[in-house]
């Protein structure tokens, strides 16, 4: 029996036919042992492979699937926007399809958040040196430019492993559609006076398909977004109206539904 609240736990997903399945099989291997009630939310963003294919095959069997598809590729931004304001659970689990940490450490974050009385745990990788220098040289960057800028002590703020209350999304409203939005996310949080904490995992590289949150395309829309918005991400404001869904999008519902330390 659960001993936590209820949980929705989401993945974007852009062309990950290698990972789909996986990431679905461990979810549903960890979510029963710490809730009596959870959901999956696969946000399908508009993937040109087998994604879509998958995940509808999947949602068949599965009564805790949901799928929602983007008739046009909204990127990562649009992907975590539609995966947040779509999750009906307590507590609101993001990490991306690959799985970059253990998907157990999900119990270790929520004994944290009660023990800390904390409102969301981001965590960092304990070491990154497998995704190569110029990654580490990158994210090195962009941690120190939004440590510097927002004045927050966060290390590793566009890492997938966030969890939070459904009141904290319930406070902000998000408008990034691009990478910015994991900071965007963790800053106009504690902006609202929510309380953040840390903690530190082991990090598993991806081994199939291509990460493009390096390429320079991705890193230029990054900095545009973080010029744009930054002085709403710095004072953020009640959200004006609640949360909808992107447009363009289309949701498959299940035939039922209707070595550690951590850092305050």
């Amino acid at each position: 029996m659960g001993t936590y609240p209820s949980i929705s736990l989401f993945f974007p997903a852009w062309n990950e036919e290698d990972y789909v399945e996986r990431a679905v099989t461990r979810a549903l291997d960890v979510l029963p042992r710490l809730t009596d009630d959870f959901e999956i939310v696969v946000v399908n963003d508009a993937s040109t492979d087998r994604t879509k294919e998958i995940c509808e095959s999947l949602a068949q069997r599965i009564p805790q699937l949901r799928v929602i598809t983007h008739e046009t590729n909204l990127k990562l931004g649009g992907a975590m926007r539609t995966g947040l304001s779509s999750s009906t659970k307590d507590i609101v689990v993001y990490t991306d399809i690959d799985l970059p940490w253990d998907l157990r450490e999900l119990e270790r974050a929520l004994h944290l958040m009660d023990y800390l009385e904390a409102d969301m745990i981001c965590a960092f990788r304990f070491d990154r040196t497998s995704e190569g220098p110029k990654r580490i040289i990158y994210s090195f960057v962009y941690n120190l430019l939004i440590r510097s800028l927002f004045d927050i002590n966060i290390k590793d703020v566009n890492f997938s492993f966030k969890v939070m209350h459904r009141r904290v999304l319930e406070s902000i409203e998000l408008r990034s559609m691009g990478s910015f939005i994991d900071a965007e996310l963790v800053v106009k949080a504690i902006r609202k006076g929510f309380r953040v904490f840390q903690m530190g995992v082991d990090y598993f590289p991806r081994t199939r398909g291509v990460s493009t949150l390096a390429s320079p395309s991705v890193i230029l829309k990054m900095v545009r977004e973080l010029v744009d918005l930054y002085p709403e991400t710095r004072k953020p404001q009640q959200p004006s109206k609640p949360v909808r869904l992107p447009p363009s999008v289309t949701t498959l519902h299940t035939a039922q539904s209707t070595k550690r330390r951590t850092h305050g």
